[in-house]
């Protein structure tokens, strides 16, 4: 649901200044929105501005253009994202969502720069399908036998709901726009790779999760120290526990206590039991 709240927030920010541009340029607003702000946050397929522009790769998979495409891929996350969280827990999901854009990304900068008849120019990519992918073939080598819809005749195997997604993806593609699907099914690839050594013990997240824990506990004062039991620390100073609960005992505790060592034995006395013997003893009551 953090994702998903992050992807709305960025959508709804990016709208609103396509909306400025809309008001401020009237026709042209869009198309300066488009040339002035857009390239700024898209990741280009041209090396050399991409070289310029780095934090492309970060930004790119949270940014869309279109209400429809962010929705579609709001609901594919929701789908696949829930079932994976419940399975693995919610520190793996972010991780492989970035994992899967980076590698998508990656293909598309590649296709674009490597197969011959394509040139760069000025292709951009963006939205999250290519995490959404990851998430969604990540989600499928971890239950495949996982059922949707358990009332529908015994319910639907996840990974019929996969090829479903899968199909919706690239035949919402062209078929002259091969980057795009070279860097969806990378995607798909590293979600597998991902998913698979997970299983096997090898945690790819942890290197991200660290990272962002260092991040948050950067101004913690006790990021440095050892960790602390919280029931063992004082918040003042003092040289004895503000308190140490010490048994109280009577005569008739006491004569109880007696008893039951002439019928069990000394070892069958609990250590409360044994504290009130001690504390009888020194005060001469035994």
């Amino acid at each position: 649901m953090n994702l998903i709240a992050i992807l709305l927030m960025i959508f709804a920010v990016f709208a609103f200044v396509q909306v400025v541009y809309t008001f401020t340029y009237t026709k042209q607003g869009s198309t300066r929105y488009h040339d002035e702000v857009f390239p700024w946050i898209a990741l280009p397929a041209n090396l050399g501005t991409l070289a310029s522009r780095p934090w492309t790769l970060l930004t790119h998979p949270f940014i869309h253009d279109d209400i429809w495409r962010v929705v579609s891929n709001l609901l594919w996350l929701w789908a696949f994202g829930y079932i994976y969280q419940d399975f693995t827990g919610y520190r793996k999901l972010i991780p492989l969502f970035l994992y899967g854009s980076l590698a998508g990304a990656l293909c598309f900068v590649a296709a674009y720069n490597l197969l011959p008849g394509l040139t760069p120019g000025t292709a951009i990519a963006f939205g999250a399908s290519p995490g959404v992918m990851a998430i969604a073939v990540a989600t499928t080598v971890q239950a495949p036998r996982f059922r949707i819809f358990p009332m529908l005749n015994g319910g639907i195997p996840l990974w019929v709901l996969t090829v479903i997604y899968v199909i919706i993806v690239f035949a919402s593609i062209p078929i002259n726009r091969t980057p795009e699907h070279l860097a969806h099914l990378g995607a798909a690839v590293l979600g597998y790779i991902f998913q698979a050594q997970q299983q096997r013990g090898r945690d790819w997240a942890t290197p991200l999760n660290r990272f962002w824990d260092w991040v948050t506990n950067l101004f913690n004062p006790d990021r440095h120290g050892k960790e602390r039991i919280p029931k063992d620390e004082l918040f003042y100073k003092a040289s004895v526990p503000p308190y140490q609960k010490k048994p109280n005992y009577t005569q008739q505790r006491v004569d109880e206590i007696l008893d039951k060592i002439n019928q069990k034995g000394f070892k069958s006395l609990t250590e409360e039991e044994r504290e009130i013997l001690r504390r009888a003893s020194s005060d001469g009551n035994v």
